[in-house]
């Protein structure tokens, strides 16, 4: 009984606050997005159609290019990883050269690794999160569509790491092998977040590089941790030590939009997963800060478009 409470303390001391980026991931039912492998020599080049996900490439041998959209083409080499998320894309030895179709490629069941050429002269990975539901831009929308782990970031030593730990997985595919490197994948996918808003200019804009700021950061997990309180401007600037006005300019310029707004949008990502799961709507709407069943109503069909009844 002694070592039972002990333990059952442990426990519960142990407890880590969310912070708001892993309660988003959480609460939108980020799921790992199947691992895939290319090993490629000569000439080739592939495009992959764009998803509503968040999606790493990794070079672990060699060297290639990735070209986007609208974007220069980019250089990349052993080491170098870079996180997409809803865009096309292409990878290949040349830029110039016309890709063919990788979705076909590992369309197959089980088709998880592709070898084009023979021989191993550029090897990388792929994986990251995918999203229970339609709000998925709520993440997606703060973040570029492409970005790349700069090597002297804080993040890449542990991204470094991850990497290794993961290739080791898919090589030796020990048991509980795919297991881990899901998770390692996931994992992999936040340390390139943080990678990025570590190296984030301070005129970013967007919620998650946001949380840099010290004040506007504050002001969104005081949102976060209570989203059903009755926050006004006024009580959030007193919280972060800001005039309302000072404060309501400075939210706008790094969330893009003014804390009311995000706050409501907030708000309906809860609601959704909660209708989603079956929660009466007069629960949701006391769950998430609102009084009356016709006021959420509103609100969510502004900010969702569509009635809380009925489905996605």
């Amino acid at each position: 009984m002694i070592y039972a409470q002990r333990a059952m303390f442990i426990s519960q001391s142990a407890i880590i606050p969310r912070d708001p980026f892993s309660e988003v991931l959480a609460t939108l039912g980020a799921r790992s997005v199947r691992g895939t492998g290319l090993e490629a020599a000569g000439d080739w080049a592939i495009a992959f159609d764009g998803r509503a996900r968040l999606k790493f490439v990794a070079i672990t041998h060699g060297q290639c290019w990735l070209v986007l959209p609208d974007h220069p083409p980019e250089a990349l080499m052993q080491g170098d990883v870079f996180l997409l998320s809803n865009t096309r894309y292409t990878v290949a030895s040349d830029p110039t050269l016309e890709p063919i179709d990788g979705m076909s490629l590992y369309a197959s069941p089980g088709q998880d690794i592709v070898r084009l050429g023979d021989g191993r002269e550029t090897v990388m990975m792929g994986g990251g999160s995918g999203f229970a539901n339609g709000s998925a831009s709520f993440v997606l929308n703060a973040l570029p569509a492409f970005l790349r782990v700069d090597r002297t970031s804080p993040s890449a030593e542990a991204v470094a790491r991850t990497l290794k730990s993961l290739q080791a997985e898919v090589d030796h595919g020990a048991l509980g092998g795919s297991l881990v490197a899901e998770r390692l994948a996931e994992i992999l996918v936040v340390e390139a977040v943080r990678a990025y808003v570590a190296t984030s200019s301070s005129d970013s804009i967007g919620w998650i590089t946001a949380l840099a700021d010290p004040r506007i950061g504050r002001a969104l997990r005081l949102m976060h941790s209570d989203a059903a309180r009755r926050w006004t401007v006024p009580m959030l600037a007193a919280e972060v030590g800001m005039s309302r006005s000072a404060f309501t300019h400075r939210f706008s310029a790094r969330v893009g939009c003014p804390p009311m707004d995000y706050l409501i949008r907030w708000r309906m990502v809860l609601a959704e997963r909660k209708l989603d799961a079956g929660q009466a709507v007069a629960t949701v709407a006391s769950t998430v800060g609102y009084n009356s069943q016709s006021a959420f109503a509103h609100a969510f069909k502004r900010t969702v478009g569509r009635t809380p009844r009925s489905g996605n």
